[in-house]
């Protein structure tokens, strides 16, 4: 007989988070391993306000694949900016104060997150200059895999923080991810 054996994880991460004006909502995922991932692997999680737990838990489009060095992009669908560099487009009711997490179906393993599901309904501080709220968060280039311990991630001065934080409706880095 033939044994199915789960499938590896890779340390996918979110390398891009937008929270714009009105629907301009969006994240990327970034592969930094050498191997292309199936996304039906991996969910993507959110808590509303304030929550206990990951009240969501959304799978990627149907034959999702991520290319090693490659980034996935989740826009909302009546995204503004260039949806050429969307991968999917969907309903995403993510506000500067609901947590995302990154999951890992097979082993339930949290990757990444962007804000603390503790702390949800609460904006948070990123970089000591900026925030979760009408910002967008580009991953720097020195972060090589996802943090699961926010403040951490966040932050509390640009040195410390592992995002850089723009204004809101910044789009100049979706599609990309520099490693």
């Amino acid at each position: 007989g033939s044994c199915t054996y789960p499938a590896p994880m890779a340390n996918l991460f979110y390398a891009e988070y937008a929270e714009g004006s009105s629907n301009n909502k969006y994240f990327e995922i970034y592969n930094p391993s050498s191997e292309a991932v199936n996304l039906s692997d991996y969910t993507y999680n959110n808590c509303s306000n304030a929550c206990d737990d990951w009240e969501y838990t959304t799978s990627f489009a149907e034959g999702a694949s991520l290319a090693p060095g490659a980034t996935w992009t989740v826009c909302h669908g009546s995204f503004a900016g260039d949806l050429s560099l969307c991968n999917e487009t969907r309903t995403l009711y993510h506000n500067g104060n609901d947590a995302q997490g990154l999951m890992h179906v097979t082993t339930s393993t949290l990757l990444d997150v962007v804000g603390d599901v503790a702390t949800s309904n609460t904006y948070w501080d990123v970089a000591g200059d900026g925030s979760t709220r009408d910002n967008t968060l580009v991953r720097k280039a020195s972060v090589t895999q996802g943090n699961t311990d926010w403040a951490a991630s966040a932050g509390v001065d640009a040195g410390s923080s592992e995002w850089a934080v723009y204004d809101s409706d910044t789009w100049s880095y979706l599609g990309s991810h520099s490693q």
